[in-house]
């Protein structure tokens, strides 16, 4: 890891002096968000969800994290940290990798940028990792199962696990592009309806790859004693074979811990790995400082960074990395 580190190093040195010496266009990024989903919420698609032990089955997660170790208005250096998880049975195996990555763009751009390069070393990692599966194992994306075309996962990912027989799930932290015909939020109105203590709401769109949509999505409530509601993306090779709820039930035990209650421990342990200490952050943030030094541009940098962070200061803050554990809007 201490070689790739001073890799990455140097490739941002080189990118900033380049900055530095010929400045910067803006560019125009083609953005492709995700469609806002209207539905009519439909009480005969909610099913019972039968809870089960799921025993010897193995449950591998991928999620990655980023923070910000220095940004100006035309750049920004990033820390990626993405972990890699397997449960099986209350045995769990983690590993994770690092990266540094220097952005070019405005905040929109980088916002854009950013999200790309998650999804590429999310699906590295879980290609990587895909040897520990074996058929009928499953692997949990973080986020809608959206493929391709530099907006998605990998398509190679989603071809092994179909000709690997893995069940290849995307289960989102939070689902604003799902709406009820009223425009409301539509996982609170199909959990007024559902009578069931744990159940599946299928399906609210079905898989289309010419949108780049490769499952299909649904709503699922996977623990009783917990009020929390999550959309889950469904590979559509797998509902050709199986019944939908019969997919879901296996994640009923994996989401009764305490700490996640009601949302899939092994998604919730790649996260938590995900995280980077500030002691961690600071220790990089260092090492850059000393290399921009180094290569004579430490001033030039140091300027940028101060047009663009005094409101920063303004509210105590020394570092940018101190401000984004979590994005509000």
């Amino acid at each position: 890891m201490y070689m790739e580190f001073e890799a990455d190093l140097r490739e941002i040195v080189e990118a900033l002096k380049d900055y530095v010496e010929k400045g910067w266009s803006p560019v125009n990024i083609q953005l492709r968000e995700e469609p806002k989903l209207l539905e009519a919420p439909d009480e005969s698609k909610i099913k019972p969800l039968k809870k089960t032990e799921a025993k010897n089955i193995k449950f591998l997660a991928v999620d990655c994290s980023t923070r910000t170790l220095k940004r100006a208005h035309n750049w920004g250096i990033y820390l990626f940290r993405v972990s890699c998880v397997l449960v099986q049975n209350r045995e769990v195996k983690w590993s994770y990798e690092e990266k540094m990555q220097f952005v070019p763009g405005d905040l929109r751009t980088r916002s854009v940028l950013l999200k790309r390069l998650r999804l590429d070393l999310e699906s590295k990692t879980a290609l990587k990792n895909l040897a520990s599966l074996s058929k009928g194992d499953y692997l949990l994306l973080d986020g809608a199962s959206y493929f391709g075309e530099k907006k998605g996962f990998y398509i190679l990912l989603y071809e092994k696990c179909k000709n690997e027989s893995i069940r290849l799930l995307a289960v989102s932290k939070q689902s604003p592009m799902l709406h009820d015909d009223k425009g409301r939020d539509l996982a609170a109105t199909v959990y007024a309806m559902a009578k069931h203590p744990i159940w599946i709401y299928y399906p609210v769109e079905k898989a289309d790859k010419s949108k780049h949509l490769y499952g299909d999505i649904c709503l699922v409530k996977l623990c009783a004693d917990s009020p929390r509601v999550f959309r889950c993306d469904i590979m559509d090779y797998l509902t050709e074979d199986f019944e939908a709820s019969e997919i879901i039930s296996p994640l009923t035990s994996i989401s009764e811990d305490p700490r996640c209650l009601g949302y899939p421990i092994a998604l919730w342990l790649a996260h938590d790995f995900s995280g980077i200490s500030n002691s961690k952050l600071l220790f990089y943030h260092d090492q850059l400082e000393r290399t921009f030094k180094e290569a004579g541009i430490s001033e030039r940098i140091r300027r940028e960074e101060l047009s663009c962070n005094f409101p920063d200061e303004l509210h105590g803050l020394k570092y940018p990395f101190e401000k984004e554990l979590i994005e509000y809007v």
